[in-house]
């Protein structure tokens, strides 16, 4: 039996150069379409959690606990037994313990390395994700809208996208439950698992590790986001030396508060969790109730939604728990979506072009989805031809318009709208505008104010279609001589009225004066 054990340690060994061979030349080979890629990197995630496998198992046989790999040691380096007796009787050992262990080969691979590089590792991806390109959070928005607490039932899936991660659009009391947990824990493991399976290689132990080390270090400080009060509410210690509140120890009075004005009391009574409604008289009164008081002491119906204390350390304990799970799932899922930007970009855009989209386009999308699938896994080559020509650059050597659906723009319509002229503007840094209609759109755009505001010159309709500086600083010379000799003349400009009600200006008036027409 002992010799079974070396045995397993060079077959462990043998598994893992293997593996190891196998990783290199399959890197080896250039995978240019995504579905390739993503074949690859399970193929090779494959490979290494093999590798770590059976590292682990080679260590726990050469830290030999039992003490049976040294007595197999001592046993090949016996003295009394002859070379080739312990020879035969070894070998004789090794093939029953290979007929007894046929399958010795690497478990996760084929025996025919070739074979096993032209593999698929089947993923299950939904239809929305098409092969890890997109989000589908859709049970996700389901129990976003259909939560009476802190949900939206009104909120579309698009909108959903683009507010799911910036959590404080959501008020604070609605987050103090275990449904608004659940939610937020069923998003952070769609993530992790979405992101596993998209991109087998990277790991997100570090990251998270490192993000969960930070939090607790904020979290202590009180300096997580939106969590400054580790949602306890108001209390005295966090509302004492705070700027917005008001001395109440120099007014006798509520009708002597009334005095500092309604803008400032309601400053207070919002720094202290209190309400903020009603009259300049209610106001007061209520802020004068919390002078020489503890806010534990006040009455519970004199606080905001949300911004009660706590009554006990038991209630204050739940609920400092709650809230530390909810930041972290929060700061958790804010971590995972900045590792998968990219892929929450294309997935809004993928969202608005099948928004956009007739019954007949998504049908002819599902069937090349469809039909792409089966060359995957008929295909065996590690290549996917419609995938490449998506994935690679479409040739496009007249650098024609890219339309919404990717792909450039008819070409009788590129000339239509004169998009293959070219205007510069010298205002504009030389900024090339290609097409009337952008041309002419551009003179009211930031990028031409700001350069007429560099120059000094105010941006008006007369220097419309004017590009060059010089030509701009000409006219605004121009202008501004024009201006200054344009003046008020007294003879030209005084007026005078007759009894008729006639009006002349001053040298007509004069002048019919005294040929007595006047």
């Amino acid at each position: 039996m002992s010799s079974t054990l070396l045995e397993r340690t060079r077959a462990l060994h043998e598994e893992i150069e293997r593996s190891e061979r196998l990783v290199a030349k399959d890197f080896h080979t250039d995978a240019k379409s995504h579905t390739s890629r993503l074949a690859q990197n399970h193929r090779v995630f494959q490979c290494v959690d093999g590798i770590r496998k059976r590292s682990r198992d080679l260590l726990t046989i050469y830290d030999d606990e039992d003490g049976s790999r040294k007595d197999e040691l001592e046993g090949m380096a016996a003295e009394n037994q002859e070379v080739y007796s312990l020879f035969y009787e070894r070998l004789k050992e090794a093939r029953d313990y290979h007929r007894r262990h046929p399958d010795l080969e690497l478990a996760s691979v084929d025996k025919d390395e070739e074979e096993f590089l032209k593999s698929r590792p089947r993923v299950d991806f939904s239809g929305e994700e098409a092969q890890g390109r997109f989000l589908d959070l859709h049970d996700v928005h389901r129990s976003f809208t259909n939560a009476p607490k802190f949900g939206n039932k009104d909120l579309s899936y698009l909108d959903f996208l683009g507010m799911f991660c910036d959590f404080r659009s959501i008020p604070k009391p609605s987050k103090l439950n275990q449904e608004y947990k659940a939610y937020l824990e069923d998003l952070d493991e769609y993530l992790v698992g979405f992101y596993g399976r998209s991109q087998p290689l990277a790991s997100l132990g570090a990251p998270l590790a490192a993000v969960e080390k930070e939090f607790d270090e904020m979290w202590e400080r009180g300096e997580v986001e939106d969590w400054e009060d580790k949602g306890l509410g108001a209390s005295t210690s966090q509302v004492k030396d705070n700027p917005k509140l008001i001395d109440l120890e120099d007014f006798e009075s509520a009708g002597d508060l009334e005095a500092v004005g309604g803008d400032r009391i309601k400053e207070a009574l919002v720094a202290l969790g209190l309400k903020a409604g009603g009259s300049l008289s209610q106001k007061a009164e209520r802020l004068m109730a919390t002078k020489g008081k503890a806010l534990e002491e006040l009455d519970r119906k004199l606080f905001a939604k949300g911004k009660k204390p706590v009554r006990n350390a038991e209630e204050a304990q739940r609920r400092l728990s709650l809230s530390k799970a909810i930041a972290l799932l929060e700061c958790r899922i804010r971590a995972l979506m900045q590792l998968m930007e990219k892929t929450l970009s294309d997935t809004k855009k993928q969202v608005e072009k099948k928004a956009t989209s007739t019954y007949e386009e998504l049908v002819a999308d599902m069937e090349e989805l469809q039909d792409r699938g089966q060359g995957d896994d008929q295909g065996g080559d590690g290549t996917d031809n419609e995938d490449d020509e998506n994935d690679n650059i479409i040739y496009n050597p007249l650098n024609i318009p890219v339309g919404f659906d990717g792909k450039p723009i008819p070409y009788w319509l590129y000339k239509l709208h004169g998009l293959n002229q070219e205007f510069k503007c010298e205002i504009c840094g030389n900024f090339s505008y290609w097409g009337r209609r952008a041309f002419e759109k551009h003179f009211n755009e930031a990028r031409h104010l700001h350069g007429m505001k560099c120059l000094g010159i105010p941006n008006s309709k007369i220097f419309s279609e004017v590009t060059k500086i010089d030509e701009a600083y000409a006219l605004w010379e121009n202008m501004k001589k024009k201006n200054s000799a344009v003046g008020f003349t007294q003879d030209e400009d005084e007026e005078f009225e007759d009894a008729d009600g006639n009006v002349y200006n001053k040298k007509t008036y004069i002048d019919l004066q005294r040929q007595g027409l006047l």
